[in-house]
């Protein structure tokens, strides 16, 4: 087990949370599985594994499915993939995708309290809104996907945004991912950032992309808040 890093004896209390998606609030991952393997073996290609489709998840879609296709796949043939993939995501849906444990009261307690709430994620911008819509609805006051005008973590632009759509400051504000790539966000907008053990990615991925802090469970967020 990896060594985790204590929480900050003197914690900052935040007005604005904002969230990665898979991984972080959602456990995406067997859904991600069954919609990448359709993709795949509609193009004759190798169906992967769940442990196989988890390390390439945390980039997008498009890189999801470059990395799950076999190497010498031409990029024609990745593109027409990633086209099929994103065909199947309303088809597949969301029908095995489950809150972590602790999301839900947490995020009630967030919202009791009157904190700005957001989700930024790589997933592409509709998946983020049909995800949320079906499992965590009406919790968020932003949503935000890859897009033509937003470019995928850890460039900082959805996230500098947000935090504008929110009528928020960096310094009011924490982003909460499972990924390195999440951490490096947060840095380059200059907002505190809390990486989540239980996701996708090692805790101590996260601790040596720069987090500010490590939770375990959903309920230590609320030491955070204001």
């Amino acid at each position: 087990m990896p060594k985790l890093q204590p929480l900050p004896a003197s914690r900052p209390a935040f007005e604005a949370f904002i969230f990665d998606l898979d991984g972080t609030l959602l456990n995406t991952l067997p859904d991600l599985v069954v919609l990448t393997n359709a993709a795949l073996q509609d193009f004759d290609l190798p169906a992967r594994t769940p442990a196989q489709v988890l390390r390439c998840v945390g980039d997008g879609g498009r890189m999801l499915v470059k990395r799950a296709a076999p190497t010498d796949t031409p990029d024609s043939v990745v593109e027409a993939v990633f086209e099929r993939w994103k065909q199947l995501y309303p088809v597949v849906g969301n029908k095995l995708t489950t809150p972590y444990p602790g999301v839900l009261e947490v995020l009630a307690e967030l919202r009791g309290r009157g904190l700005k709430l957001g989700v930024l994620s790589n997933k592409f911008d509709q998946a983020v809104r049909d995800c949320i819509g079906e499992c965590l609805p009406d919790t968020f006051d932003a949503l935000q996907g890859e897009d033509a005008d937003t470019p995928r973590k850890p460039d900082p632009t959805g996230l500098e945004r947000m935090m504008r759509q929110l009528g928020v400051t960096p310094a009011q504000t924490v982003y909460l991912g499972d990924s390195p790539t999440d951490m490096r966000c947060a840095a380059d907008a200059g907002v505190f950032s809390i990486g989540v053990s239980w996701g996708y990615h090692d805790a101590c991925e996260l601790e040596q992309a720069g987090a500010d802090a490590i939770v375990t469970h959903a309920n230590e967020l609320l030491a955070f808040a204001r």
